[in-house]
């Protein structure tokens, strides 16, 4: 038989040997490298008696080496993405019910604050410019109108119950 012929029947047996442990498609690459090697280094070995087990020793190592390269890059154990549980995007319970007892006591400290400290909060969430404060309200400089707003902002956490109960 000549050496082409014997290759080609030999490439059939290494695939379904590397098959049996790895998976098609990398069985059909461990199968073209051992067909490379033998074709580059070992052109003189012929005889099915030689070439048989030279082509299933240069595989071995072929598929040890894949087992290696597979576990140095943690291929080996990851888990496919279909098994993993999705998040939930949107709040717990538990947050979503600390963020509506925030809002409730927020709802409450504005209905208690005096005149201009609600102007102002009303204003500001129209969402009008310091400036534009000014100029309604009728401040004498916009340093004024920062200052009402650090008081106010002041005020209102302390309706809330202060920094403890806001966190």
């Amino acid at each position: 038989m000549e050496r082409e012929a014997l290759l080609a029947r030999l490439r059939e047996r290494i695939v379904g040997y590397a098959a049996y442990k790895l998976t098609r498609d990398v069985a059909e690459d461990v199968a073209q490298e051992v067909m490379l090697v033998l074709h580059q280094k070992y052109p003189q070995v012929s005889g099915m008696e030689e070439l048989v087990p030279l082509a299933l020793e240069i595989a071995r190592f072929k598929i040890t080496a894949h087992f290696r390269k597979a576990h140095r890059r943690g291929e080996d154990r990851l888990v496919p993405v279909d098994d993993l549980p999705l998040a939930d995007a949107g709040p717990n319970p538990s947050e979503y019910a600390e963020r509506k007892e925030r809002l409730e006591r927020l709802e409450a400290a504005l209905a208690r604050l005096e005149g201009r400290c609600r102007e102002l909060f009303r204003l500001k969430l129209q969402g009008k410019s310091f400036a534009e404060i000014q100029a309604i309200l009728g401040a004498g400089s916009l340093n004024t109108v920062y200052t009402w707003d650090y008081r106010c902002r002041q005020r209102l956490l302390e309706l809330m119950g202060g920094r403890e109960a806001n966190r």
